[in-house]
């Protein structure tokens, strides 16, 4: 007797994703969650009026071309329109990035700790990962990665900032890795937080891209331009890298209503912006109150604050959750914290003065 389908066998010890828990407060107490480096702002009235309209064509499929919304990033960003291709946010681009580069057992490198869909998008499309620690100060070892090519190695990803530590990958450094990574490499810049960088060594990927044909950038209207619930975001490559992402894409899969509020967005960067520039406030002031309370925490170019607290993560998650303030712990590790309203960024320090006591 069939005891059902055979499904693959490599889905057995795929990881699961995490995402971040819910503001739950006790007894109706105030509640913050900065557990998954959202941004903490409403949409503004401009997109918010132009979600409204798309929501009236709901009825219809959107634009599976996003033949608005490519000519729009192109023109902010100053590059070829047939060299972007969207997604369903930054994690359906990194999909569509290793589904394109990779055949069944290729090798994809990447720095750990990094952002946790890595490993499971690189099991899911058949891949092996070859991850490469972090340095002792929490910083991607370039040195390392670039040792760790082989003939298999079909796709580098380097999150810069670094998803979960904050550090970034400064032009120097990036540059001499890149000189040693061979052409026929793909190497993806995940710059899913890279509006909230203030360094000014830490390169704008675009200006490395330009030369590389073997470089493809990630951005995402989900952090920055807080639309995180409508799930779009977009690769910058040059040919045929793009055509691939395009092919690879799930169709329809950036609805209207995400298309049209990204545009609105564009449209509204200098009030967004100056929300940016309030969260990586907040932020320096939240790592010197942690620095004052005895903690080493590394300086962050996104918009959250990295702890590394080894085997105490759950108790410190657990005590925080306690309190109010919902974080990212990954056990064994540390707790990513992500910035967030002022109250709650206070509430989330008495956590950790109290803990580090």
């Amino acid at each position: 007797m069939s005891t059902g389908p055979k499904l693959r066998v490599a889905l057995d010890d795929i990881p699961t994703y995490k995402p971040g828990k819910p503001a739950v407060g006790a007894d109706g107490a105030p509640a913050f969650k900065l557990s998954s480096n959202e941004n903490p702002h409403d949409p503004l009235p401009g997109v918010l009026e132009a979600m409204e309209r798309a929501l009236r064509s709901h009825n219809r499929y959107p634009d599976m071309g996003c033949s608005a919304l490519i000519p729009a990033i192109a023109e902010r960003l100053g590059v070829p329109e047939t060299h972007v291709a969207t997604g369903t946010g930054g994690v359906g681009v990194i999909q569509q990035v290793m589904q394109a580069a990779c055949d069944d057992r290729d090798e994809v490198i990447y720095p750990w700790r990094s952002f946790e869909a890595y490993p499971i998008i690189t099991k899911m499309v058949g891949a092996h990962s070859v991850q490469v620690p972090l340095t002792p100060d929490e910083h991607q070892d370039l040195d390392a990665i670039a040792a760790a090519i082989t003939d298999r190695t079909r796709l580098i990803v380097l999150c810069n900032p670094n998803n979960p530590t904050g550090t970034a990958i400064r032009r120097a450094e990036l540059e001499r890795f890149l000189d040693r990574v061979p052409g026929d490499v793909l190497v993806l810049i995940d710059e899913a937080y890279r509006e909230f960088v203030r360094d000014p060594e830490i390169p704008d990927g675009l200006e490395i891209y330009r030369e590389r044909p073997n470089v493809a950038l990630l951005r995402t209207f989900s952090k920055a331009y807080g639309l995180a619930g409508l799930r779009v975001g977009y690769a910058v490559a040059h040919e045929p890298v793009t055509t691939a992402l395009r092919k690879v894409a799930v169709p329809f899969g950036v609805s209207q209503l995400a298309q049209d509020a990204a545009i609105a967005s564009l449209a509204a960067e200098a009030e967004l912006f100056e929300r940016v520039e309030h969260i990586t406030k907040e932020r320096g002031r939240v790592l010197d109150a942690l620095r004052d309370q005895g903690w080493t925490v590394p300086s962050s170019e996104g918009n959250f604050v990295w702890l590394r607290l080894g085997e105490r993560t759950m108790e410190f998650a657990e005590l925080a959750q306690a309190k109010g303030v919902m974080v990212r712990p990954f056990p064994g590790e540390g707790a990513r914290v992500s910035i967030g309203e002022v109250d709650g960024n206070d509430l989330f320090l008495g956590v950790a003065g109290a803990f580090r006591s």
